[in-house]
């Protein structure tokens, strides 16, 4: 197989296993859950396939369910729930809509009930139920995507604006119990992070959230900024929470098919957070490091970078990065950098994450594309698309940060 043939085999490969069916079968084997109704909420990316799960799993012990997902993510009915699909990584009204939809099935539940809450990554955007008008939600949202603010800086602000973030939802599950599984999309894995936490007591205060408004300089209204004045809950006796998978999963089973591949492998790092272009100007330089080896290298850094928006172009962090990287590996032989979004999903963008090689700087240039330009606009899509350099899987049907990779193949 050529670089690129190998690329392919392990995004493929790894994605297959951090898929959500065997970790939620591993959270709910030999699980009993008393003489209570069970009923399903699952929200995120992953929701339809963690909820398909569990209801082949546990069959007609559920009395009822929820699903809350991503536009194109729901694959079939599941019976026994209803499926709702909404906007990411901006809420919209099917987003709302869904979110009602579940706390109407949790209302009025008995303390010898369970709620199976399913978490995935996306559910910040997808399971909401705003405490202001939707609109400013989605203009606040767009504020912290476009200045680069991390998914912590962001879920801060977010869950003080929601009636169901920063252990919310739990409140209004009681006095039932729940059962949260979580696929983590968080670098560290703090629950309260994750799709900003509806069933976790929030470790943020309202200090936090005003540091973070000023950092960026937000426009908040007046009613949003009492939001921010007001405190989350600071501990919940009714949940059991159980992480079923994270980015540090995706990078061993990418580790593990590199040296399937015979390349010698090397983890940087699970846990990379910085701007996309850094990210691939360093792997760039990895790569140039090692131009004269004779031996087949890989290097993987697992997690989730940012991007400035400064331009109107398309693209998504993990085409920025391979983007970024082009002009660094620009003429090494058999040397390719990729990201991938274990989702299948890249910003607003139908691709997966991007790839590029020694050749790409050279093929762009002939054809009239001018890579710094290209990430001034923020239009890694368009640029990648002229050299073939997309990386596209569809929906994955799970959600656990990124993936990067170095290859040098001798």
């Amino acid at each position: 197989m050529n670089i690129r043939e190998d690329a392919e085999r392990i995004i493929r490969e790894s994605i297959k296993q951090v898929l959500p069916d065997e970790a939620v079968v591993r959270a709910l084997q030999g699980r009993s859950f008393g003489p209570g109704k069970v009923v399903v909420v699952a929200a995120g990316k992953a929701a339809w396939r963690m909820a398909q799960t569990a209801a082949r799993i546990l069959g007609d012990k559920i009395s009822s369910g929820v699903v809350v997902t991503k536009y194109g993510h729901v694959e079939s009915e599941i019976p026994g729930m209803i499926c709702y699909e909404g906007g990411h990584p901006v809420p919209d009204e099917n987003s709302f809509r869904g979110t009602q939809a579940a706390l109407d099935l949790v209302s009025g539940l008995k303390p010898e009930d369970t709620v199976l809450f399913l978490l995935s990554g996306g559910g910040s955007a997808l399971f909401e139920k705003p405490l202001i008008p939707g609109d400013e939600l989605s203009d606040i949202t767009e504020q912290l995507l476009a200045c680069g603010a991390d998914i912590v800086e962001i879920n801060t602000i977010r869950k003080r604006l929601s009636a169901v973030k920063g252990g919310r939802f739990a409140k209004l599950c009681e006095p039932a119990r729940i059962l949260s599984v979580v696929l983590s999309d968080v670098l560290g894995n703090p629950l309260d992070m994750i799709a900003s936490g509806p069933a976790c007591p929030d470790s943020t205060t309202c200090d936090d959230a005003m540091a973070v408004i000023n950092k960026y300089r937000l426009r908040l209204s007046e009613r949003a900024m009492e939001c921010m004045r007001r405190e989350t809950p600071k501990e919940l006796a009714n949940v059991e929470t159980v992480i079923a998978g994270s980015v540090s999963d995706l990078c061993r089973a990418a580790a593990e098919e590199c040296r399937k591949l015979n390349y010698e492998t090397i983890l940087l790092t699970d846990r990379l957070c910085c701007e996309a272009k850094e990210a691939g100007s360093f792997l760039a330089s990895i790569a140039g490091s090692h131009e004269h080896t004779d031996r087949s290298l890989a290097f993987i850094a697992g997690g989730e970078t940012v991007v400035h928006l400064t331009g109107r172009g398309k693209g998504g962090r993990n085409q920025e990065l391979a983007l970024s990287a082009a002009r660094g590996i620009a003429g090494l032989k058999d040397t390719a950098v990729f990201s991938v979004g274990s989702d299948g999903t890249d910003g607003p963008t139908d691709a997966a994450g991007g790839y590029c090689d020694g050749e790409t700087d050279a093929v762009l240039a002939a054809r009239g594309v001018d890579i710094c330009e290209a990430l001034r606009q923020n239009d890694a899509y368009t640029a990648l698309t002229t050299c073939s350099g997309l990386i596209m899987t569809g929906p994955t049907g799970t959600n656990v940060n990124d993936v990067a990779v170095v290859l040098i193949k001798r």
